[in-house]
């Protein structure tokens, strides 16, 4: 409604409305009230004796008209308040994301209508850290320059504390993704103040977590020494209280070397055709049996199973504002896939923030690239595959498995809930004999890749994760199993509260019948 001719379209409509309204002897509105929308036809609604009767009530009780002025009696049009109509012209911006909205960035701002669901508690997990950022945005992007106002220390505070869980995304009524545009505007403060070294680190963790698994054990000495936690902390901004990842030697690339030289005539025969096996920047260095045990389970189902290793998603750069960096990584992955893989064949992984980056994130950084395309409409979860499995028989589960009789406690990653949700997760864990399955409603954890393991968002990363998940997994006697299928959700969950984590796949091979050993000892 930018314009005097669309500002008259929706209150033509709200005219017809209240002509049958009035014809059939019913209100122009019930829970939500009159408001600015309708107050403006109480009169013909009601009308003048009782609408001169409300009026003497308001004059009696508010003399001055200071309380809700121009609500319910004596009411504007209701076009007269419009928001939009009231901000200048955008000025001409470049951005390096696609916003596939009219207005583009500004637009995608401007779809905050003030409803404040983001400022809810107790469900969801929208949002932890609530600083009304849209609307400042959309002062910024209104500004005569608005490269230099994202550039300004004042809306980079306001925007520092999003956590870029994504929320926001699925949980908004409007879809206001603050995550895509916080990542938009730290590129801008870029452009203008440089970026932080701890940035440019954290942006190449994939090739931070190779060499600290090459280094391993010596690599994981700074993790445990004091004084080098000390200077890590004064240095660079990385939390000395936070635990750094322990990396394993024997990574996931070095593990399914070995396994594919193995003899294939211990291999489970191949019905389902081929896959790729992304080899995601975190679990593939720090936690590898969790690749093994997807990798162990997609072969017992039937699928033929390539690892690709060889590229990053650039789902850290871009957290980091570092976009141009984010978008070659993108295209070197997706024209990687394309070129090394069967048409159409799924593309799986075990790390929720990689894989959904594949789907969304990269459309946004390459619109137009026909690769890009491709992939994110094969990206597959691994659990789907994993349900169809079971249940095509293909994977047989044990009845007698040291599962059998516990409780699984689940708690979904941000990204998989803002994308797909977590009824596949959910429907494989059910599958596990003799187990009850509950879903955590505990939010985001705190932990947002990075952002928790950054000095100045320590004790906020650890109070989000005491809002709810700590207490719900505190609650559980020893014999629960906890269950997250996120890498930061499961570091998160154990600093807080010194419970180790699964992650889904790692049960189901704790559970599957095996007709034969496939693992590589």
């Amino acid at each position: 409604m930018r314009t005097p001719q669309t500002a008259a379209d929706p209150r033509a409509v709200a005219v017809e409305i209240k002509d049958l309204v009035t014809e059939y002897g019913g209100v122009n509105s019930s829970e939500h009230g009159d408001g600015l929308a309708r107050s403006e036809f109480n009169r013909e609604i009601f009308g003048e004796r009782l609408y001169e009767a409300m009026r003497q009530v308001k004059q009696v009780f508010d003399p001055d008209n200071l309380m809700n002025p121009g609500k319910i009696v004596d009411a504007p049009s209701m076009t007269d308040n419009l928001r939009d109509r009231a901000l200048p012209p955008a000025a001409p911006l470049r951005t390096r994301l696609s916003f596939e909205v009219v207005g583009g960035m500004r637009g995608a701002a401007d779809r905050c209508m003030n409803i404040g669901l983001c400022r809810k508690s107790g469900t969801g997990a929208m949002c932890p850290s609530y600083r009304g950022r849209a609307n400042a945005l959309v002062k910024a992007l209104s500004e005569p320059d608005p490269a230099k106002a994202l550039g300004d220390e004042r809306l980079h505070e306001i925007l520092d504390l999003c956590l870029m869980c994504k929320a926001c995304k699925s949980e908004c009524p409007l879809g206001v993704d603050m995550a895509t545009l916080k990542a938009e505007s730290l590129s801008h403060h870029h452009d203008l103040h440089g970026v932080p070294v701890r940035s440019r680190i954290f942006g190449s963790i994939r090739l931070l977590n190779r060499l600290g698994s090459v280094a391993a054990p010596l690599s994981n000495l700074p993790g445990r020494l004091r004084p080098l936690r000390v200077l890590l902390d004064r240095w660079l901004g990385i939390s000395s209280q936070r635990p750094l990842p322990v990396f394993v030697r024997r990574n996931l690339v070095r593990w399914f070397r070995k396994h594919a030289r193995g003899a294939a005539s211990s291999r489970p025969a191949v019905t389902q055709g081929t896959l790729t096996f992304l080899a995601d920047s975190f679990t593939t260095f720090t936690e590898p049996d969790i690749g093994r045990s997807a990798i162990e389970l997609l072969e017992l189902a039937g699928w033929q199973v390539r690892l690709e290793s060889r590229g990053c998603c650039g789902r850290s750069s871009l957290s980091k504002g570092l976009v141009e960096d984010a978008k070659d990584k993108a295209f070197a992955l997706a024209h990687l896939l394309t070129e090394t893989t069967e048409p159409g064949s799924p593309i799986v992984g075990c790390e929720p923030s990689c894989l959904m980056t594949l789907r969304d994130e990269h459309r946004a950084l390459l619109p137009n690239d026909s690769a890009v395309k491709d992939i994110s409409g094969r990206v597959r979860q691994v659990e789907e595959l994993l349900v169809e499995a079971v249940d095509d028989g293909r994977l047989r589960l044990r009845e007698d498995s040291w599962l059998a009789g516990r409780r699984l406690l689940y708690h979904g990653h941000c990204h998989q809930k803002a994308e797909v949700g977590t009824a596949a997760t959910m429907s494989l864990l059910n599958r596990i004999p003799g187990v009850q399955v509950s879903e955590l409603d505990a939010g985001c954890c705190g932990m947002a890749g990075s952002f928790g393991f950054e000095s100045e968002h320590y004790e906020v990363s650890m109070t989000v994760g005491q809002d709810r998940l700590f207490p719900a997994v505190r609650a559980e006697p020893p014999e629960t199993v906890v269950v997250a299928t996120g890498v930061s959700c499961r570091q998160q969950i154990f600093h807080g509260t010194r419970r180790d984590a699964w992650h889904p796949v790692q049960l189901l091979r704790e559970a599957v019948e095996l007709p034969g050993s496939v693992s590589e000892s």
